[in-house]
């Protein structure tokens, strides 16, 4: 991309409309360096974020275009999300979170109103156990979500939206709007 008027029309308006919405203020969003090979026009973000209870996730979303079309996108763009986030310990040995995993990304494209197809992915769930002087922690669970879809057009504020809201689901973060209260007993307790 040497000059902005080569860049096809339908690629910039994807792009500004990827850019539109601010991020959550406990999402760290940046652009980063698209992998270039997947496509003749390619960009990408990067999320970062801990819960409230320390879960910490790490995402990406690249966009792809292709004029020509690829026979499995059904279209000319493509988003593709990558996302890693630790797991508890006790979620880690339930046999359903491969779906858990899964509706985070469904759930977040329906919530948000994200009109896509030719949704896919897969959900890989990791146990790290480690020895030696890197023993603390013992165990590391990890889930990683890879999935792909095709925009119905080039307005992508609302997968802007679902990206963050997939990040917020998996750290544990609440909804927009929503805080967290601590324990408020147990603090007039030290206190009073």
């Amino acid at each position: 991309m040497t000059e902005m008027s080569a860049v096809p029309m339908v690629f910039r308006d994807a792009v500004a409309t990827l850019q539109a919405p601010p991020p959550r203020r406990e999402i760290e969003l940046s652009e980063i360096r698209p992998p270039k090979r997947l496509a003749p026009w390619t960009y990408a973000l990067a999320a970062e974020t801990s819960g409230p209870e320390g879960t910490a996730v790490t995402a990406r979303l690249v966009l792809l275009h292709d004029p020509e079309g690829q026979p499995s996108w059904e279209g000319v763009l493509r988003l593709v999300l990558y996302l890693r986030g630790d797991v508890g310990s006790d979620l880690a040995g339930d046999p359903g979170l491969a779906e858990l995993g899964w509706s985070w990304l469904t759930e977040a494209l329906h919530s948000c109103r994200a009109d896509h197809t030719a949704l896919g992915g897969t959900v890989t769930a990791t146990c790290s156990a480690r020895f030696g002087d890197i023993a603390e922690p013992a165990r590391e669970h990890e889930l990683e979500l890879r999935g792909s879809w095709t925009p119905s057009d080039s307005e992508l504020t609302a997968h802007a939206r679902a990206f963050q809201e997939v990040i917020g689901t998996a750290a544990g973060l609440p909804p927009v709007g929503v805080s967290v209260l601590g324990n408020r007993t147990a603090e007039r307790r030290r206190h009073g």
